[in-house]
Parts: structure tokens; C-alpha cells; sequence
């Protein structure tokens, strides 16, 4: 029964929880900064250099949270 600690798995949910919107909140302070729309040029556009910049900042963003949380 060690495994099934729960304070362990609330702890793990939340720091989830908080990194995931972390990383949102990123997103759509980045997309406010560039020009036009993101998801427009991504979606509509076919913008691959776009997605990969995207891509790109969500991996790091996401790095940097999760050495974070970590610690």
C-alpha cells in the first residue's frame, strides 16, 4: 500500500494541473504577442514554420515548468 499514497497522487494531480495551465497561459500570451492569429495561420494557412515555432516554444515552455516543479 505504499505505492497508493494518496497525499503523493493530490500532489501530483495538482502540480499537473498548475503546469498544464502554466503552459496555456504561456500560449496565449505568446500568441497575443505575435501578429494575427496562431491557430488561423496553423489551421487555415498550412504555416509549417509556424507549427514548428510553436511547437518549439510549447517544448521548452513546457521543460522549464516541469524542472520547476520538480525541482
Amino acid at each position: 500500500m505504499e505505492y497508493l499514497n494518496f497525499k503523493l497522487i493530490i500532489a501530483s494531480v495538482l502540480y499537473s494541473v498548475i503546469g498544464i495551465s502554466i503552459l496555456m497561459l504561456s500560449f496565449f500570451v505568446i500568441d497575443k504577442l505575435t501578429p494575427g492569429t496562431l491557430w488561423k495561420e496553423i489551421i487555415e494557412e498550412h504555416n509549417m514554420a509556424l507549427a514548428i515555432m510553436a511547437a518549439a516554444f510549447m517544448i521548452a515552455v513546457a521543460l522549464i515548468i516541469s524542472s520547476a516543479i520538480h525541482g
